[in-house]
């Protein structure tokens, strides 16, 4: 089969690989219809998240059921279906408690500590040996293990383009929604206007904000959240006018939820890059920081960008001063995804609306060049296989 394939940093390309095989009772074959490419995919493009040997990326995909395992009983061949980005057993302690991404069994590399490089949470397809070394999405087919407990057969009246971000971004704005604890009348900033931040701003509103903000450096994607999602916006030139505009805006308190959709590859400047270097960190924490000033006193710090990193400095006296409750990991998919879907049938949202670009799969690796250098306005690529 033709897949994308990740070679070493700043090199992926189109070619051919093995196809994938059932290799446990509970496993299905999916052919991919739709994938498309995440912000989380640079992390391993840029070197952020180590990954040493080739493999198949992509986390966002969803298709058609090929063939299934002798377990799997809830699926059928035909079946159209979208999946998770985690892969979880849907039996152990963490998801039995409703925290798949913290899956005991589907990583082989797991372990209570959340090491740097040793024991993580539960596996993600498409995402390095850490978390799994399970091949991704960005293919013409692909093994989904306990396809018994991820998988979610879609409607045929909705498009692949329709519900194909219930596997990540969805869920994971609703994720940072629902962790900032909004319930009616807050005040939402968000940092990140591409589709994290997009998806974060459609599920505040939904759950009743009343006022929602996007914070980015790039204009192209602040027009695309007051676009999509009806944000108000604010372009980042730096940190104290970014914080100085957030406190005018909300009677000088700070938001009362923050959301970081941003994580530890922020813009940075050459001082930066030489700190990090300097102190063994990969990215920056700054937009978390940011997100600990804007927020008001006794607020909540909501983070669904990804960090991967220890970092130097980190200003916890702020967090403790504050009274600020700060949470954030993975999103926990499987926990989510049938109210999202029920939201997307009944037209309550509407996620497609921020693609820019629908390409082939064999020009995936363009799709990652565009993504990641902000070029022709790309916000969100879509590849067809």
């Amino acid at each position: 089969m033709k897949a994308l394939v990740f070679h070493k940093i700043n090199d992926v390309s189109v070619e051919t690989v093995d196809d994938p095989k059932i290799e446990d009772a509970r496993d299905a074959i999916i052919r991919v219809t739709s994938t498309a490419i995440c912000g989380s995919d640079l992390h391993i493009l840029d070197g952020f998240v180590p990954q040493m040997k080739d493999m198949v990326l992509g986390h966002e995909f969803m298709g058609i059921v090929e063939e299934v395992g002798p377990a799997v009983k809830n699926l059928k061949k035909g079946d159209r279906v979208v999946v998770p980005f985690p892969i979880a057993c849907g039996q152990c302690f963490f998801c039995n408690h409703q925290w798949p991404t913290q899956c005991e069994n589907s990583n082989s590399n797991y372990g209570p500590d959340g090491g740097f490089l040793t024991e993580k949470g539960a596996a993600l397809f498409g995402y390095t040996d850490l978390y799994g070394g399970y091949q991704g999405g960005q293919a013409e087919y692909v093994r989904v293990p306990f396809a018994d407990y991820g998988p979610r057969v879609v409607p045929d009246n909705l498009t692949d383009e329709q519900v194909l971000f219930l596997t990540d971004i969805f869920p994971t704005g609703w994720a940072a929604a629902d962790w900032g604890n909004i319930k009616g009348g807050e005040s939402v900033v968000i940092f990140g206007a591409g589709p994290v931040g997009i998806m974060a701003a459609k599920s505040a509103w939904i759950r009743g904000a009343s006022r929602v903000i996007n914070v980015d450096p790039q204009q192209y994607r602040l027009d695309m959240a007051k676009k999509s999602a009806n944000s108000e916006t604010i372009r980042w030139e730096d940190e104290e006018q970014v914080v100085q505009l957030v406190r005018d805006m909300t009677e000088g308190r700070g938001a009362d939820v923050c959301i970081d959709a941003v994580g530890m590859e922020a813009d940075r400047s050459i001082l930066d890059k030489a700190k990090a270097v300097i102190n063994l960190e990969k990215g920056t924490p700054k937009v978390l920081e940011t997100c600990l000033r804007a927020v008001r006193r006794g607020g909540i710090v909501s983070v669904v960008g990804v960090y991967g990193s220890n970092y130097d400095n980190f200003p916890i006296f702020r967090w403790f001063d504050k009274g600020v409750t700060l949470k954030g990991t993975q999103a926990p998919v499987q926990i989510y995804i049938d109210h999202l879907l029920q939201l997307v049938q009944e037209g309550k949202v509407v996620l497609d609306d921020i693609i820019t670009h629908t390409l082939p799969l064999s020009q995936a690796a363009h799709g990652y060049d565009i993504f990641k250098k902000k070029e022709d306005n790309c916000v969100k690529v879509v590849l067809k296989p």
